[in-house]
């Protein structure tokens, strides 16, 4: 089982994770900002999906992986499909988790604000989520993992650093968790580009 990982940037990933079933990473890739013609990588991300999902994609069968990337339909579904998924995040570069945790809560509260669910409920959520990661320092080879269950419309965050005991949170609020799914998976508008087209590309071949 030695080999049984994927390198993305340096950093390995699993090919399989299992938490109540084998799950396959479908998808990698990073995030990343250019400045002054320098690449900057802040982390790489890894999607993992019951290979089910597929079933729940028949329609897009015969389109390209381009074509799937472009299409957020194609991903709302991906996002709506009641299978287990789970977003694997490994930091590149090191950052505060209070850092982390702000970038988190406005891109979280901008999408809910948008689809106009941004109510009282999903302001504490948000402050929940900002006040676990407010003690911690994601040094390089942190994991931050967001694991959604098939069935319940809750998301559990797991932090794991070196040295470091694991801590959990689940995040209960059904807007919210649709959102951070919405934020990970979302096609155009998602976190990582890379991710979302490497995914699109692996999903066009699953599908033909």
């Amino acid at each position: 089982m030695g080999s049984e990982v994927v390198i993305v940037d340096e950093i390995p990933f699993p090919k399989e994770i299992t938490i109540t079933k084998p799950l396959a990473l479908l998808g990698h890739g990073i995030t990343d900002i250019e400045v002054h013609f320098l690449q900057i990588k802040f982390t790489a991300i890894g999607v993992y999906l019951d290979s089910v999902v597929v079933n729940h994609l028949e329609q897009w069968k015969g389109k390209t992986g381009n074509e799937l990337a472009k299409d957020d339909d194609f991903f709302t579904a991906l996002i709506s499909a009641p299978v287990e998924k789970l977003v694997r995040i490994v930091v590149i570069k090191e950052i505060k988790g209070a850092q982390y945790g702000v970038q988190i809560e406005s891109a979280l509260r901008d999408r809910l604000a948008a689809d106009d669910k941004y109510e009282e409920e999903e302001e504490e959520a948000l402050e929940k989520i900002v006040d676990f990661f407010q003690s911690k320092y994601l040094k390089k080879q942190s994991v931050i993992t967001y694991h959604f269950p098939a069935t319940s419309t809750t998301a559990e965050i797991v932090v794991t650093t070196e040295g470091k005991e694991e801590s959990k949170y689940i995040v209960e609020n059904a807007n919210v968790v649709e959102t951070i799914k919405k934020w990970l998976l979302g096609g155009t508008s998602a976190l990582s580009e890379a991710t979302i087209s490497n995914l699109a590309d692996t999903l066009s071949a699953k599908l033909s």
